[in-house]
């Protein structure tokens, strides 16, 4: 069986422990301008990834202690080219550190490629919980870049074992941040997986799930607090959600838009409109300009006396005046008796 396969069968294989993590070997890995791309190639984008990374060797203790090593002279060697002054550095010398950083950011990136499996198990564990499996590698992968850039091999420590740690966090981080409508902060989002595994784990053992009361007994923790979590813990739905077998519905079409007019409401506000237009049309331009412009009739957009008499070119008192003398018109019977109908109703 080809090792790619090997590794999609590890994959799929589920993983509790929090140990450090064992994967199948494979062969070389493409380019990574070419994985970047890889996600977008097929149907499938995440078998299509999988077979991608799984032909990459893993590395042995001596060849993660060379990498590293690389690595460092190469960010040494980038950090001479940096703070040279121009003419500082002789030719050959220059030469010799170009090739050295060039070679660490190769060392980097076989590092990298090496360890891109090690994401995949990782991610597959917070699968269901509010993003998509490829956004979760991709953001564990930059926990392993983070990693790539801080790992010290002269402390002794296996790679593998020193970037799980960044992994898991940049993960747990994105989906505090990314997951949800709502932001929630990150020490919350811990609280609510813990109580996620809790209650999957009490449901398998009752045969049901358990009440507030029996989760709170188990993680030694006040009923309210308990509450308070799950309240956190529930997702919004969308809109947008279809229902029924066809699909031909949405969840918004159940749920009724109390700020939206009435069909009676709106045929009603229609003729008023029309007959307030009517009694303006008794005034004189200017008269029935000023009422719509200080009660903002046309763009919803009151405008003072001031603003009115500078349109006019006369006093705000003069503006004054005139709005209340054309009041008093409108609140004669001859004019108000067709809206005072729509005011009663």
């Amino acid at each position: 069986m080809p090792q790619s396969d090997e590794f999609e069968e590890k994959y799929d294989e589920s993983d509790e422990d929090d140990g450090e993590i064992e994967i199948g070997k494979g062969r070389d890995l493409p380019s990574h301008e070419h994985l970047d791309k890889v996600a977008g190639a097929s149907a499938d984008p995440v078998k299509d990834y999988l077979k991608q990374i799984g032909r990459v060797s893993l590395l042995t203790a001596e060849e993660e202690k060379d990498l590293s090593e690389r690595i460092e002279a190469g960010l040494y060697a980038q950090h001479i080219l940096d703070t040279a002054e121009e003419g500082e550095l002789s030719f050959e010398y220059r030469r010799e550190l170009q090739w050295a950083a060039n070679d660490g950011r190769k060392a980097k990136d076989h590092l990298l490629e090496a360890n891109l499996r090690l994401v995949v198990s990782l991610a597959k564990r917070y699968i269901g919980r509010g993003m998509h499996f490829l956004d979760l590698i991709q953001e564990g992968n930059l926990g392993l870049i983070r990693a790539v850039e801080k790992f010290d091999y002269t402390k002794g420590f296996k790679f593998s074992t020193y970037a799980t740690w960044w992994i898991r966090q940049a993960i747990t981080r994105a989906m505090a941040d990314q997951a949800r409508t709502i932001r929630v902060p990150v020490h919350m989002v811990e609280v609510i997986n813990k109580l996620s595994r809790i209650q999957r784990r009490m449901l398998q053992d009752l045969g049901r799930e358990p009440t507030t009361e029996e989760l709170a007994n188990e993680l030694n923790m006040p009923i309210e607090k308990v509450e308070e979590v799950q309240k956190y813990g529930r997702e919004p739905i969308s809109l947008h959600t279809p229902l029924g077998e066809e699909g031909d519905s949405e969840f918004g079409d159940l749920i009724e838009d109390t700020d939206a007019i009435s069909p009676q409401d709106a045929v009603a506000f229609s003729i008023l409109q029309e007959e307030f237009r009517q009694v303006l049309g008794t005034l004189s331009p200017r008269e029935a300009g000023v009422i719509k412009m200080r009660y903002g009739l046309e763009d919803g957009q009151p405008k003072t006396l001031d603003d009115i008499g500078r349109i006019y070119g006369v006093t705000r008192e003069r503006i004054r005046q005139i709005e209340s003398k054309t009041m008093s018109k409108l609140r004669h019977p001859s004019r108000s008796k067709a809206l005072m109908d729509f005011l009663d109703n």
